[in-house]
């Protein structure tokens, strides 16, 4: 298994050498779309996706996408991402270029419940989610037997309230070794820390099992049931130090009754969450979201 998602990796990363990614966001104004188009038209490179939005053509911020494709772009990318630092200054632009062809490492902190990794797992072995999944973490034994069955190292560390600044310093120094890009806390029922989640900022997704922003923090589905609501959510977000109130990348719903009780509202919540934490993943390992103050724009 491991043999045949290392080859789907370095065919992905054969075919992308060439490919690359810049997201922008600045103060909408005239020229911003030429000079981009100018610039790479001076690298020979070809425009294959763009997408943009204005928040206000007035002075609003634009948010723009690209992707784009450059011959013997894998030689000079150092060239490239210099060369556009003078545009993006004269245009006060926030900006990041990526290429596809360096695959991003990821990690998973799950706890008991095993849906919302095994649909990653999955999404990961049908060659769906490009990325290098290089560990998981967590608190509890239930998803050792799934994990290495994989080929991911496992770690075990287990995490409560009493220990936690241990943990995380620990936690810490894997990730590091692990020279990880991408935290995806697949139904981790831990709260990190101001210092975890300010070593890795908008790079923690988090699936919460409500339609934020109702029913934030512990036990939603009963809140939920409690209230007698008729549709029930997931949401996938970035992690802040603001408890499940980080910018928001996907949610979902399904319809609910009378007739659904606490455990039916949480197996129906179960495939929410599930695909919802996959698409929010895949478009953060894509690069299609940009993160504007406590919202997000996704292309």
């Amino acid at each position: 298994m491991s043999y045949l998602i290392d080859k789907q990796l370095q065919e992905y990363k054969e075919e992308h050498e060439n490919k690359g990614c810049l997201l922008v966001r600045c103060p909408d104004q005239p020229g911003i779309v030429a000079s981009i188009s100018r610039f790479l038209f001076q690298y020979n490179a070809n425009i294959i996706t763009s997408n943009q939005y204005s928040s206000n053509p007035e002075g609003g911020d634009f948010f723009i996408r690209i992707e784009f494709a450059s011959p013997s772009l894998h030689e000079n990318k150092t060239e490239i991402k210099k060369s556009f630092e003078a545009i993006a200054e004269n245009f006060s632009m926030d900006w990041k270029m990526t290429f596809p062809s360096e695959v991003k490492r990821t990690a998973i902190f799950v706890s008991k419940e095993l849906h919302c990794i095994r649909e990653l797992l999955f999404e990961w072995q049908s060659g769906d989610l490009m990325t290098e999944i290089v560990v998981v973490i967590s608190n509890h034994n239930e998803a050792r037997e799934l994990v290495e069955g994989f080929g991911i190292p496992f770690l075990h560390l287990p995490a409560s309230k009493e220990n936690r600044r241990e943990v995380e310093t620990q936690q810490l120094k894997w990730l590091e070794e692990y020279k990880v890009d991408v935290i995806v806390l697949a139904r981790y029922m831990q709260i990190l820390t101001p210092v975890f989640v300010e070593a890795h900022p908008k790079k923690i997704i988090n699936i919460h099992h409500s339609f934020l922003p109702a029913f934030v923090g512990a036990r939603p589905y009963d809140r939920a049931y409690q209230r007698g609501v008729k549709l029930i959510g997931a949401t996938g977000h970035y992690v802040t130090n603001d408890l499940d109130e980080g910018p928001i990348i996907e949610q979902d719903i399904n319809r609910v009754d009378h007739t659904d009780n606490i455990e039916a509202m949480k197996k129906i919540g179960r495939s929410i969450e599930r695909s919802v934490l996959a698409r929010a993943v895949k478009w953060h390992l894509e690069d299609r979201i940009i993160v504007h103050g406590n919202k997000t724009i996704v292309f």
